[in-house]
């Protein structure tokens, strides 16, 4: 090589070795301290911040923010939402700035009621029915199904099992779960991306939307202001009913962790009720928060339906206003149960 090329090579490379030196430098200069022991911590303390200072700069300032808005650096985290949070800082000194961030797990404080529950009735319920929605409307229950080339969106006579209206969805589309609000039915489908928005009265598909951030399409429920729908993750997404847009989500956490697989959605009384696949319980959760406030054990009800080669799990759960009880079934069960809900 030319000793010309050479030396310009070696000083190039010496430079960028060096910026990086120096940028990798100025990222330690700085970073977030915290009471939170090992990153996380409770609703119910206050968070305290501090900035570990290793070069011993003369700071002039700090901004916090969380999650975009602007904190102090004692932050009450009663009203905070559960889950990933994420703490960032501004450090100015010297006429200069520099920014870094700590990531954060705040549970709930509380631990979770457990509720048994007591069978009021039982109704038949389409043995063949993969259910992945199940909500009442105007006194009339909805189902939506699954299974391509088998999911169905239906209208149903709780009382006699009678099927009232049925829609097939093309062969490509897995159904999932439902929710009705204006007269607008609202269902998702797996893993295409896709909902559909029907005319609750007739059947008639009148558009279709597409998922933002949320990973699938799991389960829906309303609020009568906003849409709730869950993607198969601790994640509960919130929906602006116009548009479908995803404007924000809440993350399902107890005093230990995150709740996962979140399915089947249902509004109770200003709580959301929650399937959690594979399971046979309900989490009841805190929309403000996303604390799991109470889980409902609904295990024995599978061995109150017939028994066959393909009964699946619990799935399927909606409130009747006009009994204010709830009705829960399963994929592939034979019987709709109407319960009440009992605090063990």
């Amino acid at each position: 090589m030319h000793p010309i090329k050479f030396l310009t090579i070696m000083i190039l490379a010496t430079t960028i070795i060096s910026c990086g030196s120096n940028s990798e430098q100025k990222k330690k200069d700085f970073s977030i301290a915290s009471n939170a022991k090992k990153n996380t911590i409770s609703n119910d303390k206050t968070l305290t911040l501090s900035i570990n200072n290793a070069k011993n700069h003369k700071i002039d300032s700090v901004s916090y923010n969380l999650n975009g808005k602007s904190v102090t650096d004692n932050i009450d985290l009663t009203a905070i939402k559960l889950g990933k949070q994420s703490i960032n800082a501004t450090v100015y000194y010297d006429g200069q700035s520099q920014n870094t961030s700590l990531n954060l797990i705040v549970l709930s404080s509380t631990t979770p009621k457990i509720y048994k529950f007591k069978v009021i009735n039982e109704y038949p319920h389409d043995i063949t029915s993969y259910t992945q929605g199940l909500e009442f409307y105007n006194g009339e229950l909805y189902e939506s199904t699954g299974q391509r080339g088998k999911s169905k969106l239906r209208k149903v006579n709780y009382k006699t099992g009678a099927i009232l209206k049925d829609l097939d969805l093309a062969n490509g589309y897995f159904g999932e779960g439902l929710t009705i609000l204006d007269n607008n039915i609202y269902q998702l489908t797996w893993q295409s991306g896709t909902g559909f928005i029907y005319d609750v009265n007739t059947f008639e598909k009148k558009s279709s939307f597409k998922y933002g951030k949320s990973k699938e399409g799991w389960g829906l429920c309303n609020d009568n202001k906003v849409i709730y729908k869950s993607d198969g993750t601790e994640k509960i997404w919130i929906l602006d009913p116009n548009t479908l847009v995803e404007k924000d989500f809440i993350q399902a956490y107890t005093n230990k962790g995150k709740i996962s697989n979140l399915n089947e959605l249902e509004w109770i009384n200003g709580k959301i009720y929650s399937n959690r696949y594979q399971k046979n319980g309900v989490a009841i959760i805190n929309p403000k928060n996303g604390a799991i406030e109470g889980v409902i054990d609904f295990s024995p009800l599978k061995e109150k339906v017939t028994q066959h080669q393909t009964l699946d799990v619990l799935n399927g759960i909606a409130y009747n206003p006009d009994t204010k009880t709830i009705f829960v079934t399963g994929k592939h069960w034979d019987k709709l149960f109407e319960v009440e809900i009992i605090e063990n």
